[in-house]
């Protein structure tokens, strides 16, 4: 008799991890889980589990995590987990199975979906981050230099060999559709959703003090290499006479260490810097403003799709998505009235669109009232019930 075919799913973040990564990666595997065996390998200190009944196995691999600023160690750090992950998909898949792999690090699906080809299993790929692109937005590689051209031939050949492509933002697929061999329908746009509760909430005061009668405008999350946080410390210098504004600056990243040293040479009085909340803390933290912003720099397109939004609608609050007008955060926000869009890496234009929302406090609470009622579209069910019905398709098409 013929065993069921299992779903792998390689991912370097996993629970006990708490990125939103982590978060999205463990509810996938859970709900995957109901239907069929799932494995999840995971780099993840802490994560390995066994199988139980309606619940995934987890493989621990051990990896080696050099601190962010040693470049070279990290490199070689993520080329390793790619070799080890390789190793690993090797000894478990077979014909059949689903290898799904999520797109951090970079290196990761080359290696894994290679194994996967050679046991004849089928292969997935979710994309959270697309990469040689993200690298050319952060400034890290040249469009034109050889990493870049490398990264787009590998591309070339796992893309059009995959049996399902997901990607969380409409903005990505056109991206991945100018790849030759690219099939439309192996392309499924599945959103991710709110992580908190949903429903508006009036203002919460505890991380307001001692502002706790101005407008509230904040910014929260990893700020990385795609992200333009300096342009929301630019904004507030402009704004610096309006005594009725402040801005609350929380997060991570180089982003982060960026804001620290400005403020500590600029000293800006309308500026108040957090360090970042426990997630038990995150509703109080997101309800406490009035006005989020979420940064980008240029050319950041279908690169990273923002997933905070989801949380910030969730609480009723709207944004200002500094993005392109295509890019998908800028798309919800418009098709939805539920925040505005300027362009991005324009201090002048963020905080003109500050000063008009600080402003019209009515026109404000009605896109935040209108924010909480669109986070329920994007439910954490609707979403998991997309991604089996995906695994379902792949299961019963032929191996391409």
């Amino acid at each position: 008799m013929d065993t069921p075919a299992k779903l792998i799913i390689a991912a370097q973040f996993y629970p006990p991890d708490t990125t939103t990564t982590a978060v999205y990666v463990s509810k996938i595997a859970d709900s995957l889980a109901q239907d069929r065996q799932v494995v999840v390998i995971s780099a993840t200190l802490g994560s390995g589990a066994a199988g139980q009944p309606g619940k995934p196995e987890v493989v621990e691999l051990k990896s080696w995590n050099p601190r962010k600023s040693a470049i070279i160690q990290r490199a070689a750090a993520i080329c390793l987990l790619a070799a080890r992950m390789f190793l690993s998909v090797l000894r478990r898949a077979r014909p059949d199975d689903i290898v799904f792999c999520v797109t951090t690090p970079f290196t990761l699906p080359y290696t894994v979906l290679l194994a996967a080809r050679l046991r004849g299993a089928k292969t997935m790929l979710l994309i959270y981050d697309l990469y040689p692109e993200a690298l050319e937005a952060a400034g890290i590689a040249r469009s034109n230099s050889l990493a870049v051209h490398l990264i787009r031939f590998a591309n070339a050949l796992l893309f059009r060999r995959l049996d399902a492509i997901i990607v969380i933002g409409r903005d990505v697929a056109p991206l991945v559709e100018k790849y030759p061999g690219v099939a439309p329908e192996k392309l499924h746009f599945i959103p991710n959703w709110a992580l908190i509760p949903i429903g508006y909430r009036r203002t919460n005061t505890r991380f307001r003090a001692p502002e706790s009668l101005q407008f509230i405008v904040g910014l929260s999350g990893n700020l990385g290499f795609t992200h333009d946080p300096v342009t929301v410390f630019e904004a507030a210098r402009l704004l610096r006479d309006e005594t009725s504004i402040h801005f609350v600056l929380s997060g991570w990243g180089v982003g982060w260490n960026q804001l620290v040293e400005l403020q500590r040479s600029e000293g800006l009085a309308n500026v108040r810097l957090i360090e970042p909340v426990p997630q038990s803390e995150l509703v109080d933290f997101l309800e406490a403003a009035d006005l989020w912003i979420i940064p980008y720099r240029r050319n950041t397109t279908g690169v990273s799709v923002p997933s905070r939004f989801y949380n910030l609608l969730a609480v009723g609050r709207p944004a200002i998505v500094a993005a392109e007008p295509d890019s998908e955060a800028a798309l919800l926000a418009q098709e939805e009235d539920v925040g505005w869009v300027v362009p991005p890496e324009a201090p002048a234009q963020l905080a003109e669109t500050i000063l008009r929302a600080a402003r019209d406090r009515g026109e404000t609470l009605q896109k935040g009232h209108r924010a909480a009622s669109l986070a329920e579209k994007y439910g954490e069910e609707g979403a998991l019930t997309r991604y089996r019905e995906v695994v379902h398709n792949v299961l019963g098409r032929p191996r391409g």
